[in-house]
Protein backbone atom coordinates (compact mmCIF):
# COMPACT_ATOMS: atom_id res chain seq x y z
CA UNK A 1 0.00 0.00 0.00
CA UNK A 2 1.53 3.52 -1.30
CA UNK A 3 1.71 5.92 1.94
CA UNK A 4 1.35 9.95 0.93
CA UNK A 5 1.19 12.75 3.09
CA UNK A 6 -0.96 15.88 2.33
CA UNK A 7 0.35 19.41 3.30
CA UNK A 8 -2.08 21.74 4.47
CA UNK A 9 -3.41 25.04 2.32
CA UNK A 10 -3.85 28.80 2.88
CA UNK A 11 -7.40 29.26 3.75
CA UNK A 12 -8.63 29.72 6.82
CA UNK A 13 -10.02 26.87 9.00
CA UNK A 14 -13.32 26.07 9.13
CA UNK A 15 -15.50 24.64 11.93
CA UNK A 16 -16.76 21.84 9.88
CA UNK A 17 -15.15 22.44 5.94
CA UNK A 18 -16.67 19.49 3.86
CA UNK A 19 -17.95 18.86 -0.19
CA UNK A 20 -14.85 19.95 -1.76
CA UNK A 21 -15.55 20.17 -5.83
CA UNK A 22 -14.09 21.20 -8.61
CA UNK A 23 -15.97 23.47 -11.06
CA UNK A 24 -14.32 23.04 -14.54
CA UNK A 25 -15.94 26.16 -15.91
CA UNK A 26 -14.19 28.57 -13.43
CA UNK A 27 -11.53 26.11 -12.72
CA UNK A 28 -12.25 26.88 -9.07
CA UNK A 29 -12.63 24.72 -5.77
CA UNK A 30 -15.98 24.70 -4.30
CA UNK A 31 -16.78 23.77 -0.50
CA UNK A 32 -18.78 24.37 2.53
CA UNK A 33 -18.12 25.43 5.90
CA UNK A 34 -21.71 23.50 6.69
CA UNK A 35 -22.78 25.14 10.66
CA UNK A 36 -21.49 28.41 9.24
CA UNK A 37 -23.50 27.95 6.38
CA UNK A 38 -20.63 28.87 4.02
CA UNK A 39 -19.87 28.40 0.70
CA UNK A 40 -16.01 29.01 -0.41
CA UNK A 41 -14.78 29.44 -3.78
CA UNK A 42 -10.58 28.89 -3.90
CA UNK A 43 -8.22 28.97 -7.43
CA UNK A 44 -4.82 26.67 -7.53
CA UNK A 45 -1.74 28.81 -6.92
CA UNK A 46 1.58 27.84 -7.33
CA UNK A 47 3.34 26.55 -3.89
CA UNK A 48 6.37 24.80 -3.25
CA UNK A 49 6.43 21.57 -3.91
CA UNK A 50 2.62 21.44 -4.31
CA UNK A 51 -0.10 23.83 -5.47
CA UNK A 52 -1.77 26.04 -3.13
CA UNK A 53 -5.51 27.49 -2.57
CA UNK A 54 -6.05 31.05 -3.42
CA UNK A 55 -9.32 32.20 -1.63
CA UNK A 56 -11.56 33.81 -4.66
CA UNK A 57 -14.99 34.45 -2.83
CA UNK A 58 -17.31 33.29 -0.07
CA UNK A 59 -21.30 33.15 0.19
CA UNK A 60 -23.30 33.33 3.19
CA UNK A 61 -26.46 31.71 3.59
CA UNK A 62 -29.50 31.95 6.33
CA UNK A 63 -28.94 28.08 7.07
CA UNK A 64 -26.22 24.88 7.16
CA UNK A 65 -24.96 23.93 3.52
CA UNK A 66 -24.37 20.63 3.51
CA UNK A 67 -23.03 20.63 -0.08
CA UNK A 68 -22.73 23.00 -2.95
CA UNK A 69 -22.24 21.54 -6.29
CA UNK A 70 -22.30 23.81 -10.17
CA UNK A 71 -25.07 23.49 -12.71
CA UNK A 72 -24.68 23.12 -16.18
CA UNK A 73 -26.04 26.81 -16.61
CA UNK A 74 -23.50 28.27 -14.83
CA UNK A 75 -25.66 28.59 -11.32
CA UNK A 76 -24.90 26.89 -7.96
CA UNK A 77 -27.21 24.34 -5.92
CA UNK A 78 -26.98 24.29 -2.52
CA UNK A 79 -28.43 21.52 -0.09
CA UNK A 80 -28.72 23.75 2.60
CA UNK A 81 -30.92 23.50 5.32
CA UNK A 82 -33.77 20.96 4.42
CA UNK A 83 -33.80 21.79 0.96
CA UNK A 84 -32.45 22.88 -2.08
CA UNK A 85 -31.75 25.66 -3.29
CA UNK A 86 -31.06 27.04 -6.95
CA UNK A 87 -28.77 30.45 -6.83
CA UNK A 88 -27.94 31.64 -10.58
CA UNK A 89 -24.55 32.74 -11.84
CA UNK A 90 -23.17 35.62 -9.79
CA UNK A 91 -26.46 36.80 -8.36
CA UNK A 92 -26.84 37.40 -3.97
CA UNK A 93 -27.47 34.47 -1.79
CA UNK A 94 -30.93 36.25 -1.07
CA UNK A 95 -32.16 35.52 -4.78
CA UNK A 96 -31.36 31.59 -4.38
CA UNK A 97 -34.85 29.46 -5.17
CA UNK A 98 -35.90 27.03 -3.37
CA UNK A 99 -36.24 24.07 -6.35
CA UNK A 100 -37.71 21.09 -3.74
CA UNK A 101 -37.59 20.33 -0.19
CA UNK A 102 -38.49 16.72 0.90
CA UNK A 103 -41.70 15.77 3.31
CA UNK A 104 -40.13 15.31 6.63
CA UNK A 105 -41.15 13.11 9.34
CA UNK A 106 -43.62 15.13 11.79
CA UNK A 107 -41.52 14.01 14.78
CA UNK A 108 -39.96 16.94 15.94
CA UNK A 109 -36.16 15.72 15.31
CA UNK A 110 -34.83 18.57 14.04
CA UNK A 111 -32.52 17.56 10.58
CA UNK A 112 -30.04 18.87 7.63
CA UNK A 113 -28.72 17.94 4.49
CA UNK A 114 -25.50 16.43 4.89
CA UNK A 115 -23.16 15.17 1.47
CA UNK A 116 -24.70 15.27 -2.26
CA UNK A 117 -22.81 14.49 -5.46
CA UNK A 118 -24.06 14.61 -9.10
CA UNK A 119 -24.57 11.48 -11.09
CA UNK A 120 -22.92 10.93 -14.22
CA UNK A 121 -26.39 11.72 -16.18
CA UNK A 122 -26.85 15.12 -13.86
CA UNK A 123 -29.11 13.87 -11.37
CA UNK A 124 -28.19 15.14 -7.78
CA UNK A 125 -28.19 12.88 -4.90
CA UNK A 126 -28.24 14.25 -1.32
CA UNK A 127 -28.90 13.18 2.08
CA UNK A 128 -30.27 13.94 5.46
CA UNK A 129 -29.09 13.49 9.14
CA UNK A 130 -30.72 14.59 12.58
CA UNK A 131 -28.80 17.28 14.06
CA UNK A 132 -28.31 15.09 17.38
CA UNK A 133 -27.06 12.00 15.11
CA UNK A 134 -30.01 9.53 16.16
CA UNK A 135 -30.42 6.27 14.45
CA UNK A 136 -32.14 6.12 11.42
CA UNK A 137 -33.38 9.50 11.36
CA UNK A 138 -31.90 10.47 7.91
CA UNK A 139 -32.78 9.77 4.24
CA UNK A 140 -31.20 9.66 0.72
CA UNK A 141 -32.74 11.60 -2.09
CA UNK A 142 -32.35 12.02 -6.00
CA UNK A 143 -33.22 15.43 -7.65
CA UNK A 144 -33.71 15.58 -11.34
CA UNK A 145 -35.75 17.39 -13.72
CA UNK A 146 -38.97 14.61 -12.97
CA UNK A 147 -39.06 15.81 -9.31
CA UNK A 148 -37.24 14.70 -5.76
CA UNK A 149 -37.73 11.34 -4.77
CA UNK A 150 -36.80 9.30 -1.76
CA UNK A 151 -34.06 7.07 -2.36
CA UNK A 152 -33.04 5.36 1.07
CA UNK A 153 -34.88 5.43 4.47
CA UNK A 154 -33.60 4.66 8.26
CA UNK A 155 -29.84 6.03 7.39
CA UNK A 156 -28.21 7.77 10.45
CA UNK A 157 -25.50 10.11 9.00
CA UNK A 158 -25.74 9.99 4.97
CA UNK A 159 -22.25 10.81 3.59
CA UNK A 160 -19.76 9.62 0.51
CA UNK A 161 -21.40 9.84 -2.50
CA UNK A 162 -19.28 8.44 -6.12
CA UNK A 163 -19.75 6.74 -9.02
CA UNK A 164 -17.84 3.86 -11.06
CA UNK A 165 -15.87 5.86 -13.93
CA UNK A 166 -18.83 3.88 -16.09
CA UNK A 167 -21.67 4.48 -13.91
CA UNK A 168 -22.42 1.48 -13.07
CA UNK A 169 -21.75 1.49 -9.31
CA UNK A 170 -22.64 3.90 -6.53
CA UNK A 171 -20.29 4.11 -3.31
CA UNK A 172 -21.66 5.37 -0.43
CA UNK A 173 -21.28 5.11 2.95
CA UNK A 174 -24.24 5.84 5.80
CA UNK A 175 -20.92 6.64 8.50
CA UNK A 176 -21.71 5.61 12.09
CA UNK A 177 -21.94 1.56 9.99
CA UNK A 178 -18.44 2.29 9.71
CA UNK A 179 -17.88 0.94 6.24
CA UNK A 180 -18.84 2.29 2.60
CA UNK A 181 -21.31 0.37 0.72
CA UNK A 182 -21.67 -0.23 -3.42
CA UNK A 183 -24.67 -0.29 -4.90
CA UNK A 184 -25.50 -1.23 -8.60
CA UNK A 185 -26.45 2.06 -9.81
CA UNK A 186 -28.51 2.34 -13.13
CA UNK A 187 -26.95 5.18 -14.88
CA UNK A 188 -29.95 5.58 -17.35
CA UNK A 189 -32.48 5.65 -14.64
CA UNK A 190 -30.65 6.82 -11.59
CA UNK A 191 -32.29 3.84 -9.86
CA UNK A 192 -30.23 1.89 -7.35
CA UNK A 193 -30.14 -2.09 -7.15
CA UNK A 194 -28.48 -4.42 -5.26
CA UNK A 195 -26.47 -3.13 -2.11
CA UNK A 196 -23.28 -4.77 -0.61
CA UNK A 197 -20.39 -4.26 1.88
CA UNK A 198 -17.68 -2.50 -0.42
CA UNK A 199 -14.85 -1.50 2.68
CA UNK A 200 -14.92 -2.14 6.12
CA UNK A 201 -12.32 0.38 8.21
CA UNK A 202 -10.90 -0.83 11.32
CA UNK A 203 -10.45 2.67 12.89
CA UNK A 204 -12.38 6.00 12.71
CA UNK A 205 -15.79 6.24 10.51
CA UNK A 206 -15.88 6.83 6.56
CA UNK A 207 -16.91 10.55 5.69
CA UNK A 208 -17.11 11.94 2.40
CA UNK A 209 -15.43 9.80 -1.06
CA UNK A 210 -14.20 10.19 -4.13
CA UNK A 211 -13.91 7.75 -7.43
CA UNK A 212 -10.35 8.35 -9.63
CA UNK A 213 -10.21 7.48 -13.48
CA UNK A 214 -9.08 3.94 -12.63
CA UNK A 215 -12.21 3.55 -10.38
CA UNK A 216 -10.05 3.57 -6.93
CA UNK A 217 -12.33 4.65 -3.87
CA UNK A 218 -10.84 7.47 -1.84
CA UNK A 219 -12.62 7.46 1.30
CA UNK A 220 -12.28 10.75 4.25
CA UNK A 221 -12.12 8.92 7.62
CA UNK A 222 -13.12 11.34 10.29
CA UNK A 223 -11.34 10.17 13.38
CA UNK A 224 -8.62 8.71 11.56
CA UNK A 225 -6.25 11.27 10.42
CA UNK A 226 -6.09 9.60 6.98
CA UNK A 227 -7.82 9.24 3.70
CA UNK A 228 -7.71 5.81 2.51
CA UNK A 229 -7.75 4.40 -0.64
CA UNK A 230 -9.35 1.25 -1.75
CA UNK A 231 -8.86 -0.39 -5.25
CA UNK A 232 -12.19 -1.36 -7.45
CA UNK A 233 -12.49 -4.74 -5.29
CA UNK A 234 -11.92 -3.79 -2.46
CA UNK A 235 -8.11 -4.11 -1.72
CA UNK A 236 -6.39 -1.66 0.27
CA UNK A 237 -4.45 0.94 -2.93
CA UNK A 238 -3.29 4.15 -0.39
CA UNK A 239 -3.17 5.98 2.57
CA UNK A 240 -2.71 9.99 2.44
CA UNK A 241 -2.01 10.85 6.06
CA UNK A 242 -3.63 14.32 6.81
CA UNK A 243 -2.21 16.28 9.86
CA UNK A 244 -5.93 16.64 11.36
CA UNK A 245 -8.35 14.12 13.16
CA UNK A 246 -11.37 14.59 11.25
CA UNK A 247 -11.05 14.18 8.51
CA UNK A 248 -14.24 14.83 6.49
CA UNK A 249 -14.10 14.73 2.57
CA UNK A 250 -11.93 15.00 -0.67
CA UNK A 251 -11.96 15.48 -4.22
CA UNK A 252 -9.77 15.85 -7.10
CA UNK A 253 -8.81 19.17 -8.33
CA UNK A 254 -7.04 21.17 -10.91
CA UNK A 255 -6.78 21.05 -15.24
CA UNK A 256 -5.19 17.96 -14.76
CA UNK A 257 -7.73 16.37 -12.04
CA UNK A 258 -4.36 15.37 -10.07
CA UNK A 259 -4.47 17.13 -7.35
CA UNK A 260 -6.28 15.49 -4.30
CA UNK A 261 -7.90 18.08 -2.07
CA UNK A 262 -9.14 16.85 1.48
CA UNK A 263 -11.17 18.79 3.76
CA UNK A 264 -11.09 18.88 7.57
CA UNK A 265 -12.74 20.30 10.93
CA UNK A 266 -12.43 21.06 14.11
CA UNK A 267 -16.04 20.62 15.54
CA UNK A 268 -15.68 17.88 18.30
CA UNK A 269 -12.37 18.40 19.03
CA UNK A 270 -11.48 19.67 22.76
CA UNK A 271 -9.29 22.61 23.64
CA UNK A 272 -6.15 19.91 24.31
CA UNK A 273 -7.07 18.25 20.78
CA UNK A 274 -7.25 21.42 18.64
CA UNK A 275 -4.03 22.83 20.82
CA UNK A 276 -2.04 19.73 19.15
CA UNK A 277 -3.88 19.38 16.09
CA UNK A 278 -3.11 23.44 14.77
CA UNK A 279 -4.10 22.92 11.45
CA UNK A 280 -7.48 21.15 11.95
CA UNK A 281 -9.95 22.79 10.17
CA UNK A 282 -7.99 23.79 6.70
CA UNK A 283 -8.06 22.21 3.83
CA UNK A 284 -4.94 19.99 2.95
CA UNK A 285 -3.70 18.47 -0.93
CA UNK A 286 -1.83 16.19 -2.16
CA UNK A 287 -0.49 14.43 -5.60
CA UNK A 288 -1.48 10.85 -5.75
CA UNK A 289 -0.58 9.46 -8.73
CA UNK A 290 -4.25 8.99 -9.82
CA UNK A 291 -6.35 11.32 -11.72
CA UNK A 292 -10.15 11.94 -10.89
CA UNK A 293 -13.16 12.02 -13.41
CA UNK A 294 -14.48 15.21 -14.47
CA UNK A 295 -17.18 16.77 -12.01
CA UNK A 296 -21.02 16.64 -13.97
CA UNK A 297 -22.87 19.39 -13.50
CA UNK A 298 -26.38 19.62 -12.03
CA UNK A 299 -28.35 19.53 -15.21
CA UNK A 300 -30.68 22.44 -14.47
CA UNK A 301 -31.25 23.31 -18.65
Amino acid sequence: MRHLRAVPCSPQPGRLTEGPVWDPRRQELLWVDIPEALVHRAALAPGDDLPDLAPVSTLRFDRPVGAVVPCASGALLAAAGTSFLHLAEDHPVADAVELAAPVLPDDGVPRRMNDAAVDPAGRLLAGTMAYDERPGAGSLYRLDGDGLITLLDSVTISNGLGWSPDGSRLYYADSPTGRVDVFAYDPATGALGDRRPFAVLDRGVPDGLTVDSEGRVWVAVWGGGEVLAFEADGTPHARVEVAASHVTSCAFAGPALDVLVITTATAGLDEERLRAEPDAGRLFVCRPGATGLPATPYADR
